[in-house]
């Protein structure tokens, strides 16, 4: 009895003694320990299980980043990865303002042209507003306008007096020649019995110029990021340009990167840094007096980095007769391809209005240097003589894609030919009346 008895309890003691040390009751072997490299870049989104990633990484080397042209690329790092301190340029934030921000960019008060609805394509109006000077008595509407008052004889000598306004509305002797061609074959079969159907002839003939074979309208970005280049002479409107386009894109959803390549002039690079803040863009800039090549190919390289929809470079303001200068222009537009196949994907030439023939004369300088794949008008609002979009149209065969029209941000208007035309020779009720 007393043998069964301590074989019971020698028999508990063993599974006991199972049972504690299945259950961890003995110290775990010990295995070595590994140092894990904190991954990085690309490494890191591509590890399994990994945190989301923050919308901008950092390269894991200088290898993972894009090779730079020149040392510039430092200073393209600097200003568009992290949050740059520029407390002097940002605005001050207003209570119940909603922030924009990008990545990299500083939190600044959204202006209220951003968050606005988009306005229609075709704002008509606006343009009338606009083109006023041009409609004034003494501009290219109010001049053709006063041949067609009350009755009179329709014969030759109106096609003299049009051609006379034409001429001296800076429409040029090629697309003068070109629209008083057609107007007298209309008017030799009698076509054109009365004032108002030259008036309708002269629209249409203006509508047929100014379409450029269906080529003209907005920027729509097709690639990401689309490479937006813009050039012109000094004093243009180039960088206020690429502003009031940044606030146009941005409005409509669209993540834009501005590229300050015109490092010869420092005030453009800060005028361009307060666009940024306004409306919410990264901006890439290099040192003072530094290749705009490297800055063009850094800034394209870091829209494909962020994501970005549009990249809108500026550049250095250049006369079109020097052939060194426009050379250059060429190179920027190399180092574009070279960072993204296809880039610049659009060449925009930047024309101010005022110029009259001489913004013809660096129009077709342009051309032969560039593909260029439109025109944006700038100061139309400050001239009598809005022929000339007709003759840059029917000369360069290139289409206006936007036209300044005022100081403001949103005075930047997509051109619409027939939106055009009905703000310029559309007549008014009053003058239907006459």
């Amino acid at each position: 009895m007393t043998i069964a008895i301590v074989l019971v309890v020698a028999a508990v003691l063993i599974v006991a003694f199972f049972l504690l040390k299945k259950s961890g009751g003995e110290a775990p072997a010990t295995r070595p320990t590994v140092a894990r490299p904190e991954l990085r870049g690309e490494a890191a989104r591509q590890r399994p299980g990994a945190a989301p990633q923050a919308a901008s990484p950092q390269p894991a080397s200088p290898r993972d980043q894009a090779p730079a042209a020149t040392g510039a690329a430092a200073d393209v790092q600097a200003e568009t990865r992290g949050a740059p301190e520029e407390p002097q340029g940002a605005p001050a934030g207003q209570a119940g303002a909603e922030p924009l921000t990008t990545d990299g960019a500083v939190p600044v008060e959204a202006p209220a042209e951003v968050g606005a609805p988009r306005r229609p394509m075709v704002d008509v109006e606006g343009m009338r507003r606009g083109l006023a000077r041009s409609r004034s008595q003494e501009g290219f509407f109010g001049r053709l306008r006063s041949l067609f008052a009350g009755a009179r004889q329709i014969d030759e000598s109106i096609a003299q007096e049009i051609e006379e306004v034409l001429l001296t509305s800076d429409v040029g002797v090629s697309t003068t020649r070109t629209i008083l061609d057609r107007i007298r074959e209309d008017l030799e079969r009698g076509d054109l019995s009365d004032p108002s159907k030259v008036w309708e002839a002269l629209r249409r003939e203006a509508r047929r110029i100014l379409e450029v074979d269906g080529r003209a309208g907005p920027i729509v970005p097709r690639t990401k990021p689309t490479v937006v280049l813009l050039v012109g002479v000094n004093g243009a409107g180039k960088t206020t340009t690429i502003g009031k386009l940044a606030t146009k894109l941005v409005g409509e959803g669209n993540q834009v990167l501005l590229a300050a390549g015109d490092t010869f002039r420092a005030a453009a690079v800060q005028q361009l840094k307060v666009w940024g803040e306004r409306v919410g863009c990264d901006v890439v800039a290099g040192k003072d007096a530094s290749d705009p090549s490297s800055v063009i190919f850094d800034a394209v390289r870091k829209g494909e980095e962020l994501g970005a929809d549009v990249v809108l470079a500026d550049t250095a303001g250049r006369l079109h007769t020097k052939t060194n200068l426009m050379a250059e222009m060429q190179k920027i537009a190399r180092s574009a391809t070279k960072a993204l196949a296809g880039a610049p994907h659009e060449t925009l030439l930047v024309i101010d209005a005022t110029n009259g023939q001489n913004a013809l004369a660096q129009a077709k300088e342009f051309a032969e240097a560039l593909d260029l794949t439109g025109i944006v008008l700038t100061k139309l609002d400050g001239t009598a003589k809005g022929g000339v979009v007709l003759g840059i149209c029917d000369t360069l065969r290139l289409p206006v894609r936007y036209v300044g029209l005022g100081e403001r941000a949103d005075d930047l208007h997509e051109f619409s030919p027939e939106a055009f035309v009905e703000a310029l020779l559309g007549r008014d009720e009053e003058d239907a009346a006459a």
